[in-house]
């Protein structure tokens, strides 16, 4: 059996990819149906979203299915169940994110719950959607894009880095829980990666020449290898060696600090 039947039969038929019209979402889309399975994508971005399918539709001959739904909203779910309810959901991918960059305080309020609401409440309320019956199969697996930036405070994207430790975190523990069911979880932090959200937020890389910055097609190969095999993961090797040195060998108040310093290059005095 190859390496891609073997990954279908142990999280197929079924995937569904929240954040899936563009950037690492559309290309963990494209991976997973690559492998065999057939692929629910959820975005709000609904014209997008459309145009990404047809093509991974084309490229892969499986099917794809498209929701157009806003995470922000306490009902989304019901939305994704009206079209999932049929399906064999066997790989879950929480990527969608609402992440603004700016100082804390010129960020309303409103701004900081639409975050909270799309990378907190909506991958739990996908999680205890699908992991259920993932468990009941005995076999499944469950994929939560947190973020390097969950691992210590980060000045410009505070309450994103806040919200990111909550999906390391709740993925950490469920790889515990849900093991013992026969169902993978991973907590994935993708580092600097290429997409669209990010060059949308106008970074300085001039000013910021130690970010390694990551192409989303050898990212989410990272991530789909390291599912079933630990935890968590953090892409990149440079991005591995930098968060060993700062969470292990520096003082925690030094590593938030070159964190603000780096995060200042890249976002501050524009």
């Amino acid at each position: 059996m190859s390496a891609s039947q073997t990954f279908s039969s142990k999280y197929g038929p079924w995937a569904l990819v929240t954040g899936a019209a563009r950037g690492l979402g559309a290309e963990f889309s494209r991976q997973i149906a690559a492998k065999g399975i057939n692929v629910v994508m959820v975005d709000l971005l609904a014209d997008e979203l459309a145009r990404t399918a047809d093509d991974i539709r084309k490229a892969s001959g499986r099917e794809i299915v498209t929701i157009a739904a806003d995470l922000s909203q306490p009902d989304f779910i019901e939305k994704i169940r009206q079209r999932t309810d049929r399906l064999e959901i066997g790989l879950l991918v929480s990527n969608a994110v609402y992440g603004p960059v700016g100082m804390f305080l010129d960020r309303n309020l409103d701004d900081n719950l639409r975050a909270v609401a799309v990378n907190v409440r909506a991958p739990l309320v996908l999680v205890h959607e699908f992991a259920a019956g993932m468990a009941s199969r005995r076999r499944g697996g469950i994929i939560m894009v947190s973020s390097a930036s969950a691992l210590q405070g980060t000045p410009y994207v505070a309450n994103y880095a806040a919200t990111k430790a909550y999906n390391l975190i709740l993925a950490e523990s469920l790889w515990v829980e849900l093991r013992e069911k026969g169902v993978d979880v991973l907590g994935f932090m993708p580092g600097t990666t290429r997409t669209p959200g990010y060059m949308e937020s106008k970074p300085q890389m001039e000013r910021a020449k130690i970010v390694k910055v990551m192409e989303p097609g050898p990212t989410v190969a990272e991530a789909l290898n390291a599912l079933g095999k630990r935890p968590s993961h953090i892409a990149g090797r440079v991005n591995r060696l930098t968060f060993f040195i700062s969470g292990k060998l520096m003082p925690r108040k030094l590593a938030i600090m070159l964190t603000a310093k780096m995060m200042r290059n890249l976002y501050g005095d524009k």
